[in-house]
């Protein structure tokens, strides 16, 4: 990989998909619509979001190009979601994200307890 030089204006926009695709729920939604399109209402049901930020986060990450919205005119109307090949090439690095989390669960939880154990330090310590 060559080296890039980062401007400020590129670290911002780099900022601003890292802060989006790193969101409480754009990772988990990424990762529901890993194996195809799912409905509004199972993907509501597996990640227990809410209705709104659900919506929310579905019109964020279609925004971006990493979701599609199918509506098919029918009755009841049916309404899927699914990865776009963009949102296929972030499949890697939220399982990766995944892995090294669930291999240092129980380290970070240790350093949780070790930290909240040593109580608040004085103001201005």
């Amino acid at each position: 990989m060559k080296d890039v030089v980062h401007t400020i204006s590129t670290c911002q926009r780099i900022n601003d998909v890292l802060s989006r695709v790193g969101d409480r729920w754009s990772m988990l939604v990424v990762y529901a619509l890993r194996d195809g399109p799912v409905r509004f209402n199972a993907l509501k049901r597996e990640l227990g979001i809410s209705q709104r930020m659900l919506s929310l986060t579905l019109r964020n990450l279609e925004r971006d190009g990493l979701v599609t919205r199918h509506y098919f005119p029918e009755i009841p109307p049916r309404v899927e979601y699914e990865l776009t090949p963009l949102g296929h090439s972030l499949r890697g690095p939220v399982r990766a994200l995944t892995d090294w989390a669930l291999a240092h669960l129980d380290h970070i939880d240790a350093a949780r307890e070790s930290f909240d154990a040593q109580g608040e330090p004085a103001a201005g310590a």
